[in-house]
């Protein structure tokens, strides 16, 4: 299934895609918190209404996750080469030796077709980063890399979005990766039961220029891994989010780099999910 979180009539729903795509059932449950309501209590009764998807205002799925985002960085082999010839080549690790992980607050989400802010006054070398994000279902901690895929609600899509200069600046990841509204997500969730992202392909393009295209067989650190390295001591929770990583071909890998800018739309799409699309704007201009 698909699942999305909409805005309908004033208020926050939650629906399941048909199989045409043409169109949202709604559950009769509240849809304050998005998906997580299902993902916490199980498939509610459908209420009978549905709305046509060409009509309809599509918000994150997870519009507030519960708590931070897992992000995971250099987690593709062509990815991690590009990044070594950048501003990371005094400090980059051996690749293979554990994954790096850093987080995202909540509050960054916002879903697909949304502005993301450009904070101009703060930064000027924003970039972007399409990445396959998991989205769990069954807690725990200390969970085995050969039970991880149990733990496995769903899938959908992120774009990392990150302020380059800062995250440098501070050394430590998590303020450039935090700003307002720099982690869009969606434009929904697909439930681990439609898609095994342990083989799909994500692709990248900004203002119709393609990027970043690769599958996700070329992960590092694969997604079993990922899960088991995240709730290493952590006990993982019901709607949790793993980003996975990015493919090369970000702004900051080109020669010269290339930043985004006002009016730029950037456009991800990963085979099985669907596409996220945002455009950027300067704060003053939003």
């Amino acid at each position: 299934m698909r699942i999305a979180t909409l805005q309908h009539h004033g208020r926050r729903r939650i629906g399941r895609l048909t199989a045409d795509l043409e169109a949202v059932e709604l559950f009769e449950v509240d849809g304050c918190r998005g998906a997580l309501e299902l993902i916490e209590h199980g498939l509610p009764a459908l209420s009978g209404e549905r709305v046509a998807l060409a009509g309809a205002r599509l918000l994150a799925p997870l519009p507030r996750p519960r708590r931070n985002i897992f992000c995971v960085g250099r987690n593709y082999h062509a990815h991690a080469k590009e990044l070594r010839e950048t501003v990371f080549k005094d400090n980059a690790p051996k690749v293979d030796a554990w994954p790096i992980v850093f987080s995202k607050v909540p509050e960054c989400v916002v879903g697909p077709g949304d502005p993301v802010r450009l904070p101009s006054a703060i930064s000027r070398q924003i970039d972007y980063e399409a990445e396959l994000a998991i989205v769990i279902g069954h807690g725990g901690c200390n969970i085995a890399r050969a039970d991880a895929m149990k733990h496995v609600w769903g899938w959908t899509i992120v774009n990392d979005v990150t302020a380059r200069d800062v995250q440098m600046r501070h050394g430590q990841w998590h303020l450039g990766k935090s700003f307002d509204t720099f982690c869009p997500m969606g434009p929904w969730i697909v439930t681990a039961d439609e898609l095994d992202g342990r083989d799909t392909r994500v692709r990248c393009w900004v203002n119709g220029e393609p990027r970043q295209d690769a599958r996700t067989t070329d992960l590092i650190f694969d997604i079993p891994t990922l899960i088991e390295t995240c709730s290493r001591g952590i006990s993982l929770v019901p709607g949790d989010v793993i980003a996975t990583g990015t493919p090369a071909g970000v702004g900051m890998g080109l020669n010269p780099p290339r930043w985004l800018a006002h009016g730029d739309v950037v456009r991800i799409e990963i085979d099985g999910i669907g596409v996220l699309e945002n455009r950027f704007v300067e704060e003053d201009r939003a």
